[in-house]
């Protein structure tokens, strides 16, 4: 099949890693995959040129121009199968089958934004998912946000597939040994915004008595967002609070593989998410997840909630790192053990690969 993935950037996003994972089992698979886009910010384009797929960028600052140009390049692209993510991407796709095409369209849901329901602008790219063949959401938590927002989705059109994991490259480290130098590590994966939460981080961590602020290290990998100063704000607070010592920030790398093997814990603390893929990486790393209860973490760390906590509540922020830091080191492996487990069976490349072909096929 000769399959096209559209997404607004090849930038360093959760949407845009899960994309490219794709893309690239759908080459391994025998497809011939190229990539359009709309935004000239690259980070996984070396990775997706070096396996011979083809990156198209149609930049232009107006709307419907943009919107136009991509059309008429999906439209005379000769196409077996589109795959779109992101809600801009998915609304052009969709605009370009109007009022027919000849191939199939498959359009990814990744956002669990709230605002969805008070935004006219979001509510209508929901309703033009009606032009789509299918409509896949990486959480079940996702669809029914979707479902809500357009009642008149066919439930037949509407998909569940969980991201996928390279097992060969996100696995445990052999010599790795929990909770070095007497503290417990926790990587946070994830590029700074209001809603990741970093503010609500520092207020938990306050909270925390002496003895257990001195057995935490907090390491967060991630570049602020455009237009974001949430991360300049965290900044100030940090060195006004004199937590330079326990949050440590760094710049976003890729990739990132090591150090979520070296560290003792994955946390996340975000308001919401879609379904975060530094989740299903830290928990096919064999490492514990300490987060907030958003999309589907709840169902699938449901068997240690002590570990979940809610985003907008410093103090179950806190609780959730106590507990963490009060677990002995036999504790740490055996949680990281299941949650290897649960991520074989529910993030295997192999099984979601399929579950976007067989849409197409």
């Amino acid at each position: 099949m000769k399959i096209l993935c559209v997404i607004d950037s090849l930038g360093l996003g959760g949407s845009q890693r899960q994309i490219v994972e794709l893309a690239l089992g759908f080459k391994e698979k025998g497809h011939t995959v190229s990539f359009l886009t709309y935004h000239n910010i690259v980070f996984f384009d070396c990775i997706l040129l070096n396996e011979g797929i083809s990156i198209t960028c149609i930049e232009n600052n107006n709307y419907l121009k943009r919107t136009l140009k991509m059309r008429k390049f999906i439209r005379e692209g000769k196409f077996d199968g589109v795959l779109a993510f992101l809600e801009g991407p998915c609304f052009i796709c969709e605009v370009a089958g109007i009022p027919f095409r000849k191939w199939k369209l498959v359009v990814s849901e990744g956002s669990a934004n709230p605002n969805i329901y008070k935004s006219v602008r979001h509510i209508m790219y929901r309703f033009f998912h009606l032009f789509a063949d299918y409509i896949v959401a990486n959480s079940h938590a996702n669809m029914q946000i979707v479902r809500n927002v357009n009642p008149f989705l066919a439930k037949s059109k509407c998909r569940v597939v969980y991201n996928i994991i390279d097992f060969e490259r996100w696995k445990p480290l052999e010599n790795y040994v929990p909770k070095k130098d007497g503290k417990v590590s926790v990587i946070i994966p994830s590029r700074h915004q209001y809603l990741k939460n970093l503010n609500g981080l520092i207020d938990a961590i306050l909270l925390l008595k002496e003895e257990e602020k001195s057995k935490l290290q907090i390491l967060w990998y991630g570049d602020a967002i455009p237009g974001d100063d949430s991360l300049v704000v965290c900044k100030q607070r940090i060195k006004y609070q004199n937590l330079e010592d326990i949050i440590k920030l760094y710049p976003g790398i890729n990739p990132i593989t090591r150090q979520i093997q070296e560290a003792d814990a994955v946390g996340l603390f975000s308001f919401y998410e879609g379904f975060p893929n530094a989740v299903c990486e830290g928990m096919a790393c064999r490492k514990p997840i300490i987060c907030t209860a958003v999309s589907d973490t709840p169902h699938l760390l449901e068997y240690d909630k002590n570990l979940l906590c809610e985003p907008s509540d410093p103090n179950s922020i806190k609780q959730a790192i106590s507990y963490l830091i009060g677990l002995s080191t036999e504790k740490l492996e055996h949680i990281g053990s299941i949650n290897e487990k649960i991520a074989r069976e529910e993030f295997d490349k192999e099984k979601n690969l399929q579950g976007y072909l067989q849409l197409f096929n």
